[in-house]
């Protein structure tokens, strides 16, 4: 049994499926994706399939590799579902980034419902800690991971291209990419997009400076 949502970050996000197994008292979770936007409505359908006579349940979030602060919202669905049904839940196994989101948001990544600093009556709201100096920080972070998200594709795709173009290596075409963002003062996500567009067939070339800048990058770094 699975529920699931779509991201709506560029469509580069995973979509977030949550498998599902019922042995005896006890309901086994696992979501697969993202914790953004739509996460929490994911879990509440899927926690509302569960049998009536459920008296546990234990997420097990090892295949979740990115959240932002919404993935907050799902656990207080998770943690209203237990205070309303009187069960125990968990949420355990969260990797890297999701752990360090929990930490900013003063939650034990090791047990976020119950560990050190967790209020047993609620899991804290956006609302809260928006008034926190901390999730500032974290909206900064979540912010580049977004934007690494977002830029890596078309940087691989110029890289791919200048390999195939030049015979090189990736790490000699990201130090082209890199050089050109340099000499022409434009951003190295720019560089990429218009060496990947003057690429494809009828795409428009890249400005003559960024021209002259990667002819240039090209001569330091290829040869």
């Amino acid at each position: 049994m699975s529920s699931a949502t779509h991201t709506s970050l560029t469509g580069r996000l995973n979509t977030l499926i949550i498998d599902s197994g019922v042995e005896g008292g006890g309901a086994v979770l696992v979501p697969h994706g993202d914790l953004v936007h739509g996460c929490a409505d994911t879990l509440a359908r899927t926690l509302a399939r569960l049998p009536d006579d459920t008296d546990r349940v234990d997420l097990d979030m090892s295949e979740v590799s990115f959240m932002d602060t919404t993935g907050l919202q799902f656990l207080e669905v998770l943690d209203t579902y237990a205070r309303r049904r009187r069960v125990r839940v968990t949420a355990t196994g969260w990797n890297d980034q999701p752990r360090r989101v929990l930490q900013l948001a003063g939650l034990d990544p090791d047990d976020p419902l119950h560990g050190p600093g967790t209020r047993r009556e609620s899991v804290p709201s956006v609302v809260v800690l928006e008034r926190a100096e901390q999730l500032d920080r974290l909206r900064t972070e979540v912010e580049q991971l977004r934007q690494a998200i977002a830029t890596r594709p078309v940087i691989d795709q110029a890289r791919g291209i200048l390999m195939a173009t030049h015979a090189c290596s990736s790490d000699e075409a990201w130090n082209v990419l890199r050089e050109a963002s340099q000499l022409s003062n434009t951003k190295l996500r720019k560089v990429a997009a218009e060496v990947t567009a003057g690429a494809e067939g009828g795409g428009p070339p890249p400005s003559p400076e960024l021209r002259r800048a990667l002819r240039t990058a090209i001569d330091r770094c290829l040869n």
